[in-house]
């Protein structure tokens, strides 16, 4: 007797049968999502909503087992799903949504992966300089043996070169994926604007914005969740890892691009200036909000080679790869733009990120956490 081996993967064709079945108007699919407790996971669970929802309000406020989720322990385990963005679901298509939670513990008090809560404060106070945030999200596709996709077995691909920005299917490894995922995004009202094969071979790129203020972080886990909800679907695992694999090879960052509506018009470059100036004063402390292990993650990456900064030391300058800070050429010619902090890594807290930017660069001012020293945690209310 033979015996049958089970894979977890399944024929994708079957399913479409069911997915073409009516669906009454008065019973919407809702997927709620949210950030776990280690602030890389994205975890979702659906609802039937009676009606449409036309923004996030009209979802109700909804709970989850957090002792699953690495967010509490099992004896006092409900945690709060509070809806703050609503977006089209690509998936189940219709009037379906996807809504994006901050997630509260059982006394309303923010889960400690919950850094949306004290970001949305800080960009509200500062909305009247019309921040803008772009960020280039560096990631890795990869088997389920945990090996990157396309990689021969016994070995390695040839060395970095032909692979960015590569067309062939000699230097590039999983674009169906990609395809896939931009649709997915630009179907959700995802604010994403390009993409691209990245300097590792099975490693790509996609970038998020301008968004302004909370929109940033928003836009950038929503897009997440699409990525790793569409290589479902190929059997494929996303990592973003920011060092996926060791060795002469790229890591992977979230290059992070920032300016205010002053540094956006002519004389821009000055106060750019100024930015980086107090940027270079908070280097360590922008470094533990960098990742979600306070620079652990980060100091396998910024070593100073494969395009990227000494973790120990700030740096800048005009179309630098090689610095913590870049001026893009064309930024410092015109006098006027944006500027590129390279810095964060891939698994990075885009809310985390953001805020510290603004505090760091507008607010002067940068409340620490007293049990860790970092900004990572609830600055007092």
């Amino acid at each position: 007797m033979t015996s049958r081996v089970v894979s977890g993967e399944t024929d994708k064709s079957v399913m479409q049968r069911y997915m073409t079945l009516p669906q009454s108007s008065d019973a919407v699919m809702v997927e709620y999502f949210w950030i776990d407790g280690t602030g890389e996971g994205v975890r979702s669970k659906g609802r039937t909503l009676s009606t449409e929802p036309k923004k996030p309000e009209d979802c109700p406020v909804w709970n989850f087992d957090g002792s699953s989720t690495y967010q509490s322990e099992g004896t006092n385990s409900d945690m709060y799903l509070v809806p703050v963005a609503l977006f089209r679901d690509p998936f189940r298509l219709g009037n379906n949504k996807l809504v994006l939670c901050e997630v509260l513990k059982y006394n309303k008090v923010p889960a400690e992966t919950n850094n949306r809560h004290t970001c949305v404060k800080v960009m509200e106070k500062i909305k009247s300089t019309k921040p803008w945030f772009g960020i280039e999200q560096e990631y890795s596709l990869m088997d389920g043996d945990g090996y990157p996709l396309g990689w021969p077995k016994n070995g390695y691909p040839g060395p970095q070169g032909p692979y960015y920005c590569g067309v062939g299917s000699n230097k590039v490894f999983g674009r169906d994926i990609v395809e896939a995922h931009y649709r997915a995004c630009l179907y959700a009202g995802v604010k994403i604007c390009g993409c691209n094969a990245e300097v590792m071979p099975a490693q790509w790129e996609f970038q998020v914005g301008p968004c302004e203020g909370i929109e940033m972080g928003d836009h950038l886990w929503a897009a997440r969740y699409l990525l790793h909800r569409v290589a479902e679907d190929f059997g494929v695992v996303i990592t973003l890892d920011p060092k996926p694999i060791s060795g002469n090879w790229n890591g992977a960052g979230a290059h992070t691009n920032y300016s205010t509506e002053a540094m956006r018009k002519p004389g821009g470059l000055a106060i750019m200036e100024e930015a980086i100036t107090k940027l270079s004063k908070k280097h360590d402390e922008h470094i533990r909000a960098y990742d979600p292990n306070q620079g652990a993650d980060n100091s396998r990456r910024l070593t100073g080679r494969h395009e990227t900064s000494s973790i120990k030391d700030f740096s800048a300058g005009v179309a630098n790869r090689g610095a913590s800070i870049r001026i893009p050429r064309q930024v410092a010619e015109d006098g006027y733009g944006y500027l590129e902090d390279r810095r964060p890594s891939s698994n990075c807290d885009p809310y985390s990120v953001t805020e510290i930017i603004i505090r760091t660069t507008l607010l002067d001012d940068l409340p620490l956490c007293s049990c860790t020293k970092t900004p990572v945690c609830r600055p007092p209310e």
